[in-house]
């Protein structure tokens, strides 16, 4: 059963639409309650693209790291977004505590009120 804060495998759209790679992804929400449509924000082992005031670092000595699946410590890149349907979802690798997804949901809210 999908659900909000799993990380799951998806091909992941490049930002120029050029091509998709086999990415871990972390479902923020369902996007639709007629579709099988997810907002997922792209995880990527290279912690230096963080964007520090959005993206939010995984670190293999938090509390919750053993349950995402993950190999090493990594970003969830909240500044790469995307709408992937559901049928997309290759496999679910782990997922994140339900404190870390709220608190990732409220900083991606207040960046997108906010006046750039």
């Amino acid at each position: 059963m999908k659900k909000a804060g799993q990380i799951v495998l998806v091909p992941f759209p490049y930002t120029n639409l050029s091509g998709a790679k086999l990415r871990p992804v972390l479902m923020v929400r369902q996007a639709s309650r007629r579709y099988d449509d997810w907002l997922v924000s792209m995880v990527s082992s290279q912690l230096q693209q963080a964007e520090p005031i959005l993206d939010e670092i995984l670190h293999q000595n938090d509390s919750d790291f053993p349950a995402t699946g993950l190999k090493v410590a990594s970003v969830v890149r909240l500044s790469r977004l995307a709408v992937i349907d559901g049928g997309m979802l290759i496999g679910c690798i782990g997922a994140i505590g339900d404190d870390r997804l709220d608190r990732l949901r409220r900083r991606l809210a207040r960046w997108l009120v906010e006046t750039p």
